[in-house]
């Protein structure tokens, strides 16, 4: 067997030049004052802004740690799809996509684009259409985040499994993408944006999945929970006992041929735990590096995100690893798969 490609499926643009941050700051100060608002057009971010900010950064990493493709997709805190309103979420939502297409021309043996939507709360998710299909048809984008929750920790929208999220899926499975569920930053106070935000959303959409008989209706859609499933692999009895008591069938036949999750869980025993319950061929290698969590392990003295250290000492066969490394994200990512053979690779 040949040695896998390293495909981290969970990259964000979390280290894109200060411009950006500063754009977004006086268009947050134009919903109160209109003449502050900036064009999209007055954003400037050279070529050169933009090799700098990765290779320094990402890219450094990626080749320290062994890495070679990273799906990658706005910084997820950023989207912050609560503030203003659908036009404000449209703009930025493009900008921020047409970034990471541009680094992924930059660096396209090792950065391919996966799309921010514009979502809204209380807006129809066929707003989204627009931008989706641009992302996938001119730049060339593999995938999408959707977040379940455009309220920013207030949970206002309808469970994924409601006929409102149809629209989406339906282009989902027409231009053949999975959707990593992925909410952005929590203005709840009770619940912190990484540490229980993340977490809770990764949860609650398996549950609400659970739940539904959605899979009936989009037997090919594909879904990817990050941060390993929150609590689902650790409570895995839990969810197998309720899906037991709601007369549903078998987790592996019920969510498992359209569900998946990634690595980033940063530390081995959570890794270990993620392997040992979850089927092997829904676990997909991720980092999220330079995310959520970016210091140094004092126990072992390495990045808490340099997952691929978990998955080498993880208790897997060579072919695990393969699949948990490379294959299964061909699998998952058909668009990623094509792009590939297009390279030869």
């Amino acid at each position: 067997m040949r040695a896998p490609l390293i495909i981290d499926c969970h990259g964000h643009y979390t280290t894109a030049p200060r411009a950006l941050e500063d754009w977004r700051r006086r268009q947050i100060d134009g919903l109160a004052d209109p003449a502050l608002a900036p064009s999209a057009a007055a954003l400037k971010i050279s070529d050169d802004e933009l090799r700098e900010s990765i290779e320094n950064n990402q890219l450094r990493l990626m080749r320290e740690r062994g890495s070679d493709l990273t799906i990658f997709s706005p910084r997820a805190s950023f989207m912050a799809h609560h503030i203003g309103n659908l036009e404000t979420s449209a703009t930025w939502a493009a900008i921020c996509n047409e970034l990471c297409h541009r680094v992924a021309q930059l660096f396209p043996d090792h950065f391919i684009g996966a799309a921010m939507l514009p979502q809204s709360p209380g807006v129809d998710p066929r707003t989204c259409i627009p931008e989706l299909e641009r992302c996938v048809k001119e730049y060339g984008f593999v995938g999408i985040n959707l977040n379940p929750d455009p309220s920013g920790g207030h949970w206002t929208s309808p469970p994924l499994s409601s006929r409102h999220w149809y629209p989406i899926y339906e282009k989902m499975v027409e231009y053949d993408i999975p959707a990593m569920i992925h909410v952005s930053t929590s203005c709840n106070p009770c619940f912190h944006t990484t540490g229980a935000h993340y977490l809770n959303a990764d949860t609650t959409a398996f549950m609400q999945c659970l739940t539904s008989d959605l899979f009936k209706d989009f037997p090919t859609l594909k879904f990817l929970i990050p941060h390993g499933g929150g609590a689902v692999p650790y409570h895995w009895g839990r969810f197998r006992g309720l899906a037991q008591e709601m007369k549903k069938p078998l987790l592996e036949a019920h969510l498992l041929e359209n569900i998946f999750f990634d690595t980033c869980v940063y530390h081995q025993p959570g890794i270990d735990l993620l392997t040992k319950v979850i089927p092997v061929k829904n676990v997909l290698f991720a980092s999220e590096m330079i995310g959520a969590v970016r210091g140094i392990d004092p126990e072992t003295g390495h990045y808490y995100d340099d997952t691929r250290r978990y998955i080498e000492a993880a208790a897997l066969t060579d072919e695990d690893r393969f699949r948990i490394f490379e294959g299964n994200a061909r699998r998952v990512f058909p668009r990623l798969d094509a792009a590939l053979q297009r390279k030869g690779r």
